[in-house]
């Protein structure tokens, strides 16, 4: 037989990865005492443990500690004890930390792919060859942007204790993801790793001890659902970090409500893998495969719908089922291997009933016909053509080595059937066409975009998603904020608003009408419920009335700024001007303005000028800054490049201040709007006739009609109907305490973006008070990867 016969008939053959030196760790270490509570192994206190086993058979791997509140309670106040020393320590020193970790894992970073595919079950070639690099990667990342933090993040602090919660599909890497940023910071981590998948997070605990972390700096706990959720609701944690389940992340987003933690979600996804008739279709098939079967499908971000242009769908499907009927699902330890098993039988059965329950609803199933291994959570890939947009399979997160495939005509409905989801995490684009691709990239909504590829991450860029996907970012710079805080110049606490049922006292002279209307989509409207509010002077006279807006004048005002379209789209120096015209045309009413501020508020008459001039100041920072205020290209240690890009939020609800009401409405309506984002704004229920003596200064101030939306009324009320709203992606409130956390709590149906000042009122004639802080709430940051070279 000569070598090029050979070749036609070689197969491939076992190559089993030794798993001996796994093993020995494994039989030489206490479990029972698995929690790394300041500098030292501790049993749980309750003496529970969990068990976790061995997805590709099934069999225990260890008894493990289970945490109770208690333990929590002990590892919270060692992150504390710990805190003033580490984050008064120099960025010098905690980057010698990190990097000393970083490289201690490279030391031993085969028994961390071992162990990882052994308690998960992912195919060693990702854990090893992925996983695990980026792990390391992460730190010595990190370790640069702990010394670079006074110059590249100035003015911003750590912020304190963090609770993290990890989930069990990429146990190493996410632990990195959370910790890294958190150190660099000069945080002290309190984290909990998945019940199922333990074991790496005990080894690096034991790295941390090598490698010099200060006790209590890193506290790793092992635990299940309590040990969660005393994470938390502890009221000495700061800040939580959580990846899991977008149904998780809601449960955590209203415990938090009103406690003033910082909280980043990366959650749940359904990404979009649009294919267009002019892209590779052989390169398409093999991002495909890692797309979706990339760690079993169990991917937050997985390429798990497959949208390809009519005219190739065919040619397309006969390729990807050849494909994958050569993808070999076997034993995790096999180099050659895959497709391993799912982490745990409840995966495998939830797996099974949705492709069920899509087979029902209309899919057609189709799966390569090889053999399972006889044990283990194994599930053979799945292929589903004939998906409706609404089948379950189109709809549900699977978390399955299970693709849903659709067919689109154009670039528009292409563009309509990837963002036809509740999620945002991820999308990949192919086609030969980089114009194309680029075109449609900016229109996805989702955080990651990837160009001619899939499943591309490094330590310099940020990960994370919009929607339902939750909020925040990983990685890079974007993620380094998620862990640190700017000081605000915080005001006083503000009291709720207090209805009197007794009339104010009729002004003298007479007057022909004083009723301000609501102003939506452009124009002067009356509230629905045809009821006014009588708005006092500083003297208990009658100023004016007010419409008193209701539920369905806030659904009309976010109809009409969701169907504003050219502010948005319009560039970014276009918003400039017309921002700075609005300047222009309040300058020209400055003493009318004063004198109602005067008349309101009883401020004297300086004191009432200086707030307006302030208010045409801020105006003209944010127009100077809508197209200064840019994103970034990152280059990662590949060939790509990835365009952080910045894009507007959406529909922004803006609850105002009564504290210097002018600017402090101003002061948040125009960095929202220089960001590209319409405006559904609550003025101060004390004041409200300083924002509606403003619409006749919009209107012929060039503000496209929906961009700018005012309904007056009872901001308590009002706060909440915008929370609930889901056409409604973030939320700025500066009110009272109560009326904070139940729009925080009541935010979770979409799961918008919620920044509220927690009761307090902010400095708003304070410089501190404007610039990056308030743009940065104003944006979402895409990540757009585009490869070159053949």
């Amino acid at each position: 037989m000569n070598i090029l016969e050979r070749y036609h008939v070689m197969e491939y053959g076992p190559a089993p990865e030794a798993r001996n030196e796994a093993d020995a760790w494994l039989a030489g270490r206490d479990f029972s005492k698995a929690l790394f509570i300041g500098g030292d192994w501790k049993a749980a206190g309750g003496g529970k443990t969990f068990d976790t086993s061995e997805p590709s058979s099934g069999k225990l791997l260890a008894k493990v500690s289970d945490a109770n509140a208690a333990d929590i309670d002990a590892a919270v106040a060692a992150a504390a004890k710990a805190l003033p020393k580490w984050s008064a320590s120099s960025g010098y020193q905690r980057a010698k930390v990190l990097y000393a970790i970083g490289r201690a894992m490279q030391r031993h970073q085969r028994l961390f792919a071992v162990l990882e595919t052994i308690d998960n079950g992912k195919p060693i070639r990702e854990s090893r060859d992925i996983d695990v690099p980026l792990a390391i990667r992460h730190f010595i990342h990190h370790a640069g942007w702990a010394q670079a933090l006074d110059r590249d993040f100035p003015g911003q602090k750590g912020v304190g204790v963090v609770g993290q919660i990890i989930p069990w599909n990429f146990p190493l890497l996410m632990l990195a993801w959370k910790i890294a940023p958190a150190l660099a910071a000069g945080c002290t981590v309190v984290l909990k790793p998945a019940e199922f998948t333990p074991l790496t997070s005990i080894l690096f605990a034991e790295i941390c001890e090598r490698a010099g972390v200060p006790k209590g700096v890193v506290n790793i706990v092992q635990g299940g659902p309590e040990a969660g959720a005393a994470i938390v609701n502890h009221p000495g944690i700061q800040k939580i970090a959580f990846t899991g389940s977008s149904e998780v992340g809601k449960i955590i987003r209203k415990a938090t409500a009103g406690s003033g933690k910082k909280l980043s979600l990366e959650l749940g996804g359904k990404s979009a893998f649009i294919v267009f008739e002019d892209a590779d279709l052989d390169s398409a098939v093999e991002g495909l495969v890692d797309g979706i079967w990339f760690n079993q499908g169990q991917v937050c971000c997985a390429g798990s719908r497959l949208l390809v242009q009519e005219g190739i769908a065919d040619a397309l499907i006969a390729k990807v089922k050849t494909r994958m009927s050569r993808l070999r699902v076997g034993s995790p330890l096999d180099k050659n291997t895959d497709i391993g098993p799912l982490v745990d039988l409840t995966q495998l059965d939830r797996v099974k009933g949705l492709i069920a329950e899509g087979a029902r609803q209309g899919a057609v199933c189709w799966q390569p016909d090889a053999t399972l291994p006889s044990s283990g959570y194994y599930h053979l890939p799945t292929l589903a053509t004939g998906v409706s947009p609404a089948n379950i399979l189109a709809q549900e997160e699977v978390f399955g080595p299970v693709l849903a495939t659709m067919t689109f005509r154009n670039t528009e409905e292409a563009i309509e059937l990837a963002n036809n989801t509740r999620y945002g995490l991820a999308a990949s684009v192919w086609s030969e066409n980089v114009n194309l691709a680029l075109h449609v990239a900016p229109q996805l909504k989702a955080g990651v975009v990837w160009v001619n590829g899939t499943n591309m991450f490094d330590a310099a860029c940020g990960f994370g998603g919009y929607r339902e996907s939750g909020f925040g970012r990983e990685g890079g710079r974007e993620g380094m904020f998620e862990y640190l805080s700017a000081k605000l110049p915080l005001g006083p606490v503000i009291k709720p608003a207090t209805s009197s049922a007794q009339p104010v006292e009729q002004a003298d002279g007479v007057a022909i009408d004083r009723t301000a209307k609501l102003f939506i989509g452009g124009k002067q409207v009356r509230p629905d419920g045809n009821y006014s509010l009588a708005v006092a002077t500083a003297k208990g006279k009658l100023a004016g009335e007010v419409g008193l807006g209701s539920r369905k004048d806030i659904r009309d005002a976010v109809s009409a700024a969701r169907a504003c379209k050219s502010w948005p789209e319009a560039t970014a120096y276009n918003r400039s001007q017309v921002l700075y015209y609005l300047a222009e045309n309040l300058s020209g009413r400055m003493e009318e303005f004063a004198a109602r501020l005067t008349e309101l508020t009883g401020a004297n008459a300086k004191a009432a000028r200086d707030e307006v001039e302030l208010s045409i100041e801020r105006l003209f920072l944010y127009a100077g800054l809508a197209d200064k205020f840019e994103g970034r290209v990152h280059q990662p240690p590949a060939r790509a490049v990835t365009l952080a890009l910045h894009e507007p939020v959406g529909v922004v609800g803006i609850v105002a201040p009564d504290d210097q009401p002018l600017l402090g409405f101003i002061s948040l309506v125009a960095p929202a709007l220089a960001m590209g984002n319409t405006v559904v704004a609550v003025p101060s229920e004390r004041y409200p006739l300083l924002a509606t003596d403003l619409y006749q200064v919009i209107e012929y101030s060039d503000v496209p009609a929906g961009a700018v939306n005012i309904v007056t009324g009872r901001t308590a009320e009002l706060a909440v109907v915008l929370a609930k709203h889901d056409d409604v992606d973030g939320l700025w409130l500066f009110t009272d305490a109560d009326t904070c956390a139940k729009a925080e709590a009541e935010s979770i149906g979409n799961l918008k973006r919620v920044w509220s000042g927690n009761g307090r009122s902010l400095d708003w004639a304070s410089e501190d008070a404007s610039g990056d802080v308030f743009l940065r709430r104003a944006i979402e940051v895409k990540n757009v990867w585009v490869p070159y070279g053949d």
